[in-house]
C-alpha cells in the first residue's frame, strides 16, 4: 500500500490559457499561482489544480451530461449570488439540484467552462457520507 496522504492537484484540459484564466480567475474568483508556457497553476482554498493546454479534442461529456467534472464548494451565502453572476455573464446553468441523499448533500449547479468542461458549484450541507453511515 502506498499510504497517499492527500491530493496534490488535478488537471483540467483547455485550448486557450488566456481565455481560461479570465474565466477561472476573473469570473470564478479562483487564485492564479503560476503560469508556464502550457500550464496555469491554480488554487482554490487549500486545493490546487492545473489548467493545461491540450492538443486533444476536449469533450468529456456529451451534450449536458455531467459525469466528468470538478466540483467547487461555496458558502450558502455565496451560492445564490454565484448563480446571478454566472447568469449576468451569460454562463448557462444546465442542471441544478438540491440533494438530500447520496454522498454529498446540498444545492448544486452545473455549467460549462469555455472549453465545455463541466464545472459544479455546491453549497455543501453534509458530506461526504460514507457507505457505512446512514444517509
Amino acid at each position: 500500500m502506498l499510504n497517499i496522504s492527500d491530493v496534490l492537484h488535478f488537471t483540467i484540459p483547455v485550448k486557450d490559457l488566456d481565455r481560461s484564466e479570465q474565466f477561472y480567475v476573473g469570473l470564478l474568483g479562483l487564485q492564479r499561482v503560476r503560469r508556464t508556457g502550457h500550464m496555469l497553476f491554480m488554487r482554490c482554498g487549500s486545493a490546487n489544480f492545473v489548467l493545461t493546454l491540450s492538443e486533444n479534442p476536449i469533450d468529456p461529456n456529451k451534450g449536458d451530461r455531467h459525469e466528468i467534472h470538478p466540483a467547487f464548494h461555496l458558502t450558502a451565502e455565496n451560492y445564490d449570488s454565484a448563480k446571478q453572476t454566472l447568469a449576468a455573464q451569460n454562463v448557462r446553468i444546465f442542471k441544478e439540484e438540491d440533494r438530500r441523499s447520496g454522498t454529498f448533500h446540498g444545492r448544486s449547479a452545473y455549467f460549462h467552462d469555455p472549453d465545455r468542461n463541466v464545472i459544479e458549484i455546491m453549497d455543501l450541507v453534509k458530506g461526504p457520507v460514507f457507505e457505512t453511515q446512514d444517509a
